[in-house]
């Protein structure tokens, strides 16, 4: 099936007389005829469901869809984009270990890995998205596990090229990690170009109507854990009755073990109507992308022609730095969301934001209906002035998510913003 027709039936197929719609099964448990049942379950929790903290019948659906249109072989959902992104780190690294990171990636995150992570023992290596090959290679450490970046950076809009991170990575034989939640598979599939682990934050273009926090972690089955690198992969974990990941469940080692060891641990499963909820997000993604990408070209445009920015930032412009590895990785569009400078810093900023009547102001992005935030003062809020530069992000920058209204509507509202501020 193509991605569109994916969207669609992927993950659950109704059998003769069952719904149309996939159902929610609303239970935290499920019964077995007898002890020994459930003992073969805990023995090998592939084989049936064990409780809904590790696996529910409703998500379950979901994260074959998730694999399915990634390319991958398995996915695992998780209660927020924060859980997958903790989650998709800790699975292979410990304390005493490190990993390379793009600079330009999402300020919580940043936070994550610089803050708690840290805590933990983990050192997070960051790098120049643009970094060459030589400087990527020169950031690793013999202890470093992963590298990890964001195809589109939230907010910056650099574009990562994938394919050249993922040569370093498998160079130094560690998987490459990336986080695809703006662009989502209908825009690009970075298993395709040598990503190893892929990640979302399902509550963004996903879902795509502001109804369920979420995240989801796609494993490609492609990397070989077994070069010595990744005990945890290949030794027995003695916290579940000695398994090897790596040989007992060769297809996918990597999502196994993050199931069976930190869901297990950490519970932060989401809820079976949250997953109802993804899913259906995920039946109009392909619809809804390209009219994202549709209208935030033409409002990208009209805000650079307009003289109010000092830059604007969104790859499928023709001036954009990153348009080149846009054409490249994604040629359908490059999702709907816009960065710019406007012009008198902050306090301008401010001033065009709140004029706005179409536009909401709030702490989201990537939503049927045009929204608004000042990344200095909300997401970013925590970072330093070294790391607010290194994301690229200044006072006056404002991300604009472009929704799904008519374009003519959008830049009214934007004129409207324009005019508060004057010449």
């Amino acid at each position: 099936m193509r991605i569109e027709t994916q969207c669609l039936h992927e993950g659950y197929t109704p059998k003769n007389g069952e719904p149309r719609v996939m159902p929610i099964v609303q239970s935290t448990t499920y019964v077995y005829d007898s002890t020994d049942d459930v003992a073969a379950v805990f023995d090998d929790p592939t084989k049936s469901l064990i409780y809904s903290r590790f696996e529910n019948p409703t998500t379950d659906a979901v994260e074959k869809k998730l694999a399915a249109l990634e390319g991958g072989v398995a996915a695992m959902c998780t209660s927020s984009g924060q859980a997958a992104t903790l989650i998709s780190i800790l699975n292979i690294c410990s304390a005493g270990d490190s990993f390379v990171a793009s600079s330009s990636i999402y300020g919580g995150t940043i936070n994550l890995f610089s803050v708690t992570l840290a805590k933990m023992g983990i050192e997070c290596i960051y790098v120049d998205v643009d970094a060459s090959e030589e400087e990527l290679m020169a950031a690793f450490k013999p202890n470093t596990k992963a590298m990890f970046g964001e195809t589109i950076a939230n907010p910056a809009l650099t574009v990562l090229d994938i394919e050249k991170w993922a040569r370093v990575a498998h160079a130094n034989g560690v998987p490459l990690i990336v986080d695809n939640t703006f662009a989502t598979p209908y825009l690009c599939r970075p298993i395709e170009w040598g990503a190893d682990i892929v990640m979302h934050s399902t509550s963004k273009y996903l879902d795509g109507h502001a109804v369920q926090v979420g995240g989801a972690i796609i494993d490609s089955g492609k990397f070989d854990f077994t070069n010595g690198k990744f005990p945890g992969l290949t030794e027995p974990d003695e916290s579940y009755h000695g398994i090897i990941y790596t040989e007992k469940y060769p297809a996918a080692p990597y999502i196994t073990k993050a199931r069976m060891q930190l869901m297990r641990d950490f519970g932060c499963y989401p809820a079976a109507h949250s997953s109802f909820l993804l899913n259906l997000g995920i039946e109009t993604l392909a619809v809804r992308m390209d009219r994202y990408c549709e209208n935030a070209l033409k409002v990208a445009k009209f805000i650079e022609d307009s003289g109010y920015a000092n830059f604007v930032s969104y790859p499928g412009l023709e001036s954009d730095k990153y348009n080149y590895l846009a054409k490249k990785y994604l040629p359908k569009g490059t999702s709907g969301v816009i960065s710019f400078s406007i012009k008198g810093g902050r306090d301008n900023a401010v001033k065009f934001m709140d004029s706005l009547k179409l536009a909401s102001n709030e702490v989201h992005v990537a939503d049927i209906r045009t929204c608004v935030l000042h990344p200095a003062s909300a997401t970013h809020r925590q970072l330093t002035d070294e790391q607010l530069v290194a994301a690229g992000i200044d006072g006056g920058l404002i991300r604009f998510s472009v929704g799904l209204e008519n374009v003519e509507d959008i830049i009214e509202d934007v004129e409207r913003g324009f005019a508060a501020i004057g010449k």
